[in-house]
């Protein structure tokens, strides 16, 4: 299984300059391609029981999940290659041996929740259930990174806007070590990124008056997310009210209930002021009941 060279090159704007440029041998690039193609199925099995078990977590609301594209990794392995030698030297290669330790997102899981107030539940729930050998918060600038500095959370602050936070977890589904990645973002913030994502590999570098739209696009999601939060403030707080409003209500005809009790076992007032009294505590309660009534015909 080879990569057509010719095709890969042009799909991606590199040359055969470039690669003779940055020491990028071809040869191994292939064997690098054939050797991930051969893990890609066991890789997407474990890509599901990782999805799977994301999905028990009540805050998520939904789950995707998908091995790399192989020749998404070998474009990745050029594009790295100078950042890795700039952290382990100029004579560094990728290779067969080492690439599965160094790109780490061979395996990525991406959950999708509401509301940005429930990432913390579901930070704690990936926390519990694997090993996490490294957390980043990706932000925009001058978002509140507070919480993230309080759990000690590497912050990367992101021109183009891009927000999610990433898990690198650890396991071993066999006597091999696996590192997957989980992305956790709203729903607004991966709607912004899979646009941010599509334009960025449809061009080799961004048209201005895309990049300018984009970021419009990027500061509408955040309010967009700031507003459903508010919302769902609002909607708790609403519910809690109509709840202890209930409450008292249903107190306050108990009272009149026994009140009543106490009218009519009482001796000594004459059976026209008990009536009246008796009457007027029941309208009481009846009036409670038809706006009861209308709320639940409004709603």
């Amino acid at each position: 299984m080879n990569i057509n060279k010719e095709e890969f090159l042009n799909k991606y704007h590199l040359s055969e300059n470039f690669l003779s440029e940055k020491r990028i041998q071809w040869d191994v690039l292939n064997n690098i391609y054939e050797d991930f193609f051969n893990y890609k199925y066991s890789y997407e099995s474990q890509a599901g029981f990782i999805a799977d078990t994301l999905r028990t977590c009540k805050k998520i609301h939904s789950v995707k999940s998908r091995v790399k594209d192989p020749e998404r990794l070998i474009e990745k392995i050029i594009r790295k290659t100078e950042d890795r030698r700039k952290k382990y030297g100029e004579d560094f290669q990728f290779s067969i041996d080492n690439y599965k330790d160094e790109i780490n997102d061979l395996i990525g899981v991406r959950a999708i929740h509401i509301f940005k107030e429930d990432w913390e539940s579901i930070h704690n729930f990936i926390c519990r259930t694997w090993k996490v050998v490294e957390i980043t918060a990706n932000v925009r600038e001058g978002d509140d990174t507070h919480r993230f500095e309080e759990l000690n959370i590497e912050i990367c602050s992101r021109k183009s806007g891009y927000r999610s936070v990433h898990y690198l977890i650890e396991f071993f589904p066999t006597s091999q070590k696996v590192i997957a990645e989980i992305q956790v973002r709203t729903i607004f913030e991966e709607g912004y990124g899979e646009i941010d994502h599509q334009l960025r590999y449809s061009h080799d570098k961004i048209p201005k008056v895309l990049a300018s739209n984009l970021l419009l696009f990027n500061r509408i999601a955040g309010s967009a997310d700031e507003m459903a939060s508010l919302i769902n403030l609002l909607n708790k707080n609403w519910t809690e009210m109509e709840e202890n409003f209930q409450g008292i209500m249903k107190q306050k005809n108990h009272e009149i209930k026994e009140l009543k009790k106490i009218v009519n076992e009482k001796t000594g007032i004459e059976e026209k002021d008990k009536k009246e009294i008796l009457d007027a505590l029941e309208n009481i309660i009846m009036k409670d009941e038809l706006m009861n009534l209308a709320d639940e015909l409004d709603s």
